[in-house]
């Protein structure tokens, strides 16, 4: 199931997507994500699937893949659902002991389910179309006019994005520590949820410690090159928007004016 995580992972391939620039791709990520919460009912989510769809055709990226990152979050999926099932009062259809199915949450808890698996998809395409150094000369550049005001844009780029490029690394680790206890006894799988997460409590020392080594030797790496972050830094590739930037805009313009429309009037 580890391995199932798609955050912070890149999928390296050629597409329309790919080459946008990477501010544009963090945009549109902040927009979307205002466009669902935006959303107040099941009609407007068309707009938003007209997008995403358009965006995940255009990436290239299969969608299985996307699809894959879903079951490490089936369980938040499923409680979010049944918090809104349960949760809302309104006319009753069915009762399940003392709780009550209504109507009102059903459709709730449908629409709140949708909104998160939408958002996980969605949100999973910034990192699967950027690379790691995109992703960072993105967010420093759009963080830049903040600098007046002492915000370290590149430090705070930096770290975001070691954050994120981090993740599939201490999956991996985890997946490698958990095989390693297991042939030597250890089980995982058994018992009932509280029993499998004390299962789980030894595999945060070695995890931390793993996770620190790492942290360490990237440190002697960048200060083996010299690395003294965003002052007089050149790049190889600097930022430049092009035509299928601009129309990207406009696309994501589209979709916040239409939900915005549809919400307010």
């Amino acid at each position: 199931m580890l391995r199932d995580i798609t955050i912070g992972q890149y999928y390296p391939v050629d597409s329309i997507i790919h080459r946008l620039d990477p501010r544009i791709k963090i945009i549109a990520t902040f927009v979307y994500i205002t466009a669902l919460f935006i959303v107040e009912h099941f009609f407007a989510y068309g707009y938003v699937l007209l997008f995403l769809a358009a965006a995940i055709v255009l990436s290239k990226v299969p969608f299985k893949f996307m699809i894959r990152g879903l079951k490490p979050l089936f369980m938040i999926i499923l409680l979010t659902f049944g918090i809104n099932m349960f949760m809302t009062k309104g006319e009753v259809i069915y009762q399940l002991g003392p709780l009550d199915i209504t109507k009102e949450g059903v459709l709730q808890a449908v629409f709140m389910g949708t909104r998160l698996v939408l958002l996980i998809i969605g949100t999973s395409i910034l990192t699967l179309t950027t690379s790691p150094i995109q992703l960072t000369d993105g967010i420093e550049k759009l963080l830049n006019p903040f600098k007046r005001f002492g915000v370290p844009a590149h430090e705070l780029a930096m770290m975001m994005t070691i954050a994120l490029r981090f993740i599939p690394t201490l999956l991996e680790e985890t997946d490698k520590i958990m095989k390693a206890q297991m042939a030597r006894g250890a089980d995982f799988e058994s018992g009932n949820i509280i029993n499998r997460a004390k299962s789980l409590v030894p595999l945060l020392v070695p995890l931390f410690i793993s996770a620190f080594r790492r942290a360490d030797e990237l440190a002697m790496a960048m200060e083996s090159r010299c690395y003294r972050g965003g002052e007089n830094r050149t790049r190889m590739k600097e930022l430049s928007y092009h035509r299928r930037d601009v129309a990207a805009s406009a696309f994501i313009a589209m979709l916040l004016v239409a939900v915005t429309i549809d919400r307010f009037m």
